[in-house]
Order: structure tokens, then sequence, then C-alpha cells
């Protein structure tokens, strides 16, 4: 599963106190929460796992479901990792051994692969679902250029992958693991740009669509903006709590601000250059849920006036920027 560590700290977190605004939208995807969900960067599509519905694809701005998918019929589901690409062409699924292409205007499945050692841990996808990007169980990071069928193993990490991210053109990807390193490498030649250390294993990273920053944090109190252009450091969010652990980033498209969620219901905004918290949510929970909490599961920006959240409550929920926080 991918959000064991996650689940277990809602138990250590619970008591945390935000002052939450009403959202200004809700859009329920699935009636008894979600295992995993991806937003588009745009906020327009979310891709939403459940037991009961298998993968849904919502067109989130009309409100409407497009396709469900499932990797195997008369089948639980079980794809607890989602990514959709940057130009809204793709969406990539995976359960802990498969993984599976779809695409976005038609629904067709692009492809069907089963991965023979160790098992997928987060997946990434560049536009036109033109490589896939595979991180697993015993530290290689496998990046996968269709149309030659080429095949990259990256060995730059010495123990468990946790999260993975890769530029939409599938050039760069960024990888961090239980070795406290996160990289960002050359999926041409596998070569390392930079590496990032941490001092506990790194839980989550990303990169922004514009190639200017990237995004590492670790199980503790670490969590830093870095310019991939020069390698150093921007800022280090700036947070109070003992123990901050992110399950969803986001950058904004002016790269000003950045969109972080958490498995304890906490939606918040921060500025890039200081790494100030800006403004702070939280998302929804089902009435039957015990505790009442809810995973971050995705976050992006609609435009500079608003937030969209897709959480494991299996509402997506779209949350006001107030302008005195810019």
């Amino acid at each position: 599963m991918k959000y064991p560590a996650f689940f277990l700290l809602l138990l250590l977190t619970s008591c945390e106190k935000l002052n939450s605004e009403a959202p200004l939208q809700q859009f329920p995807h699935v009636a008894q929460g979600s295992y995993a969900a991806a937003l588009s960067d745009d906020g327009q599509f979310a891709a939403v796992s459940s037991i009961q519905d298998g993968v849904a694809l919502w067109d989130v701005k009309n409100n409407a479901l497009k396709f469900q998918w499932k990797h195997q019929d008369n089948a639980e589901n079980l794809v607890f990792s989602l990514a959709i690409s940057h130009n809204n062409s793709h969406v990539f699924t995976a359960d802990q051994n498969t993984y599976a292409l779809w695409s976005i205007a038609t629904g067709k499945n692009q492809g069907f692969w089963q991965l023979d050692a160790a098992t997928v841990r987060d997946i990434a996808v560049s536009d036109n679902g033109a490589h896939l990007l595979i991180g697993k169980s015993n530290g290689g990071v496998q990046h996968i250029t269709l149309a030659s069928g080429r095949r990259l193993e990256f060995l730059g990490h010495t123990e468990r992958i946790n999260s993975v991210a890769m530029s939409p053109n599938g050039r760069y990807a960024l990888t961090g693991g239980n070795d406290y390193k996160a990289h960002l490498w050359d999926t041409q030649s596998a070569q390392i740009i930079y590496s990032f250390s941490h001092p506990s294993r790194v839980t989550k990273v990303a990169l922004d669509p514009q190639g200017r920053y990237a995004f590492t944090a670790d199980s503790q109190n670490l969590a830093q903006i870095w310019d991939i252009q020069t390698g150093k450091l921007v800022s280090a969010l700036q947070f109070n709590a003992r123990q901050q652990v992110f399950s969803a980033v986001n950058f904004s498209a002016d790269g000003k601000y950045l969109a972080t969620g958490a498995p304890t219901r906490k939606l918040a905004l921060w500025d890039v250059q200081t790494g100030l918290e800006l403004q702070q949510w939280q998302v929804s929970v089902r009435p039957d849920s015990r505790p009442a909490s809810a995973v971050v599961h995705a976050v992006s920006f609609l435009n500079n006036n608003q937030l969209i959240s897709e959480s494991s409550s299996g509402i997506a929920e779209v949350w006001e920027i107030k302008h005195d926080s810019k």
C-alpha cells in the first residue's frame, strides 16, 4: 500500500488545530472513500481509485464521469498510484505489480504491463503518454519510452523509493527514497544532475512543470524548494508542527506559490521564495470516518484565486485563495 505511514500519522496528529474555511464547491466522486487520486495540473480532470468504482475519471469542470477502468475484471480494485500527464492526454495507473496507460480523449487502454521484480511505489507520466516512470520497492526506478520500447533502470538509490516526479517532456526525473536522498537526473543518460540530502527518509518530491523548481520533503520536519537551474536552495517551508508529512504537492503556474496536502486533512498555500505559510484549510471527512480525518491525495491550482483538492473522503473541493494572502 502507498500510504500506510500516512494513516498511522493520522493517529499521532489528529489533535492538530487548524483555522478552516468552508469550500466554495464540493463534488462527490465516490461514495465510500478512495484509495488514491490524481488531479490534472489545471484541475480539469480527477482520477479516483476506490473499491466500488475501480478507477473513475471525472471531468471536474463539467462535473461529469467520463470513464471507469479496471486492471482486472471481476477482481478487487487495488490501484494505489495514479498520475495524469501535464497536457491532459493520458492517465497512468498502477497497483503493486501491474501498471496501465489510458487515453483521456477516448478512454481506451494504451498498454498494460507486469512488473516482475519488486513492487510499484509511485509513478509519473509525460505529455502524450510518451514516457512512463515507475519507482520501485527495491530502490530502482524504471523509465520507459513507449515509441522505441527503451527501458532505462536508474540505480542511484540504495533503498526503497517513496516518490517520483517527471518533467512534462519526460527528459528529467526527480526521485526520493528511504536512503535520505532525492536525485534530479537525466532520463536519457541516467546521470545525476543534483542530489538533495535529508536527515530522514524522503517521502515526497515534486517538479514545477515550467522547469523552475523542485520540491523535496522528508518524514520529519524538513521540506525544501530548490532552483533546478542552479541546484541552490530557494526556501524551506516554515511550519511549527513537530512532524509534517506531505501527501500532495503542486506549484502554481506563475511559480510564486506552492500548494500542499497532508494525511491530516490539512491543505496549505505557501510562498515559494520565503517558505512562509499563507493560508490553510481542512478538507472534509465522511460522516462515518473513524478517526474523523482524511488524506489529501491531490491538489491543483484552478486559477490565481482558487485551489482544488481531492481527498480520501471521495470528494473534490474548491477553495478560495484570499487576496490578502498574496
